[in-house]
Order: C-alpha cells, then structure tokens, then sequence
C-alpha cells in the first residue's frame, strides 16, 4: 500500500509536456560554397560567445564534421578546422581546407539548455548529464 503514493508521483511526471524548441538553426553556403553561415542560434549565446574570439568556443557550440562513409562513426570523427567570424545575428564558418563538392558534411548543434522531460528518465530513453545535439547535413 505504501507503493501507491510513489506510483501516483511516477505517473504524474510522466504526464510532463516537454520543452518546445524557440529557435531552429539553419544553414547556408556562400561564397560560391566556401562558407557555412548559421542563423537561429539563441541570441543569449551568441553575445556571450562573441566576446570570445578562441575557436574552440565556438566549436564547441556548432562543431562542423565531414560524414564518414559508415555514418555509425560520426561520433568519432574530428572537427574540421576553420575560422569562425560573427556578423549581427549570424555565424560564418569558413574552412581550413575547402569543402568538396559532393561530400557530405554535418553540423552538431548542441543544445544544453534542453534536458530531457521527467517522462524520458522514467521510461529509460534519457540519461541524467547527456548533452541533446541534432545534426544538420549539408553537401556543397
């Protein structure tokens, strides 16, 4: 009988709506594709990070990769080196070697201010600490 109060709880938390997305992060090539531009990255973030001008702060947030031919190693691949350059609302990346015509590349983008709901960690499919990311491919 003492379960059922904790059964109730359980329940409730799995009832949570999850987080809707304010933003979607886009792409684009310019520059007769020399140039990854980002749009819809949080404005909160951007001005943080814009005071920093260490690459690696910025890889860290939107990371560039090429697509290995087995897409299960993306997780191992290394970041493609570049130059990250910040203008209004926008982000440039232009590589250190070129992207190649035809080959797939993505983007992580991290999302560290979404956690997984109650629901998730309830029914196994989130784990406490993990970063939530969505990739974005492109082919130039």
């Amino acid at each position: 009988m003492k379960k059922l109060p904790y059964l109730f709880f359980l329940m409730c938390l799995s009832c949570s709506q999850p987080r809707q997305q304010n933003s979607l992060v886009r792409l684009s090539l310019t520059q007769n594709n020399t140039t990854l531009q980002f749009s819809g990255l949080d404005k909160l973030v951007l001005n943080d990070i814009a005071r920093d001008s260490n690459n690696a702060v910025w890889q860290s947030l939107i990371p560039v990769y090429k697509m290995p031919a087995d897409t299960d190693m993306k997780n191992y691949q290394p970041e493609q080196p570049g130059k990250y350059v910040i203008k209004d609302s926008i982000v440039a990346f232009t590589p250190d070697t070129p992207f190649v015509k035809g080959k797939t590349y993505f983007v992580r983008n991290y999302k560290p201010g979404q956690a997984s709901t109650n629901a998730d960690y309830i029914k196994g499919r989130g784990k406490a600490g993990k970063m939530h990311y969505i990739d974005l491919i492109f082919k130039p």
